[in-house]
């Protein structure tokens, strides 16, 4: 359906030059000539338009292989980047464990008489020791 709107379309391009042509020139005075030039001018027109067309599509098939092959250089280059890089280090943002806390004091028994501190610290009477 797009190639007959396509065709259509030519043609009635074609006939709208041929015919302002043909018009410009006047009925009375017009000669096979006149009309082989009108013709000749139409259809150069319809080519030149159709190879600017082609063209276009052509520069822009190459222009997106070309742009996918960058990308894809690109991205290769990026990961070949992300495995040459070492991982970053990151510190904590947590505060250090606390620290343990003492266990309770063991029971006084015969085998233990508590803190050393706790009692005199010169057990003997004063002025023995002279």
């Amino acid at each position: 359906m797009r190639v007959s709107f396509s065709v259509y379309g030519v043609l009635y391009v074609v006939v709208e030059i041929v015919g302002a042509q043909l018009e410009s020139i006047g009925w009375p005075q017009l000669t096979p000539l006149d009309v082989a030039t009108a013709v000749t001018d139409a259809c150069l027109t319809v080519a030149v338009g159709i190879a600017v067309l082609v063209g276009l599509d052509l520069g822009g098939r190459r222009w997106r292989r070309a742009l996918l092959a960058r990308r894809a250089e690109v991205a290769r280059l990026a990961e070949q980047y992300r495995e040459e890089q070492p991982p970053i280090g990151v510190p904590s943002w947590r505060a250090e464990p606390l620290a343990l806390t003492a266990g309770p004091s063991p029971a006084r028994g015969p085998d233990y008489s508590g803190a050393p501190s706790s009692g005199r610290a010169f057990p003997e009477e004063p002025g023995r020791l002279l």
